[in-house]
């Protein structure tokens, strides 16, 4: 269809198209769902608190390492 517009039409129906092809690209580009802004989750204090449960548990995987003499680390 496309070739039979440009033929019938010359060099104005190439661009007929070349513009029409454009405008439906550009209009389902604006067409799609914006992002929306991710808002932080998590607050600073959960974060220390999470951060606090770990060192916790770190260290407490410590003690239990050096109550077991027999288990060895890589």
């Amino acid at each position: 269809m496309a070739r039979a517009m440009a033929e019938r039409n010359g060099c104005g129906g190439v661009l007929v198209v070349g513009l029409s092809t454009m405008l439906l690209l550009g209009l389902a580009g604006c067409a799609k769902e914006q992002p929306k802004p991710t808002t932080p989750t998590v607050t600073p204090d959960q974060v220390g608190s999470h951060a606090d449960k770990a060192f916790e548990k770190l260290k407490q995987e410590e003690r239990d390492r050096a109550a077991d003499p027999g288990s060895t680390s890589y």
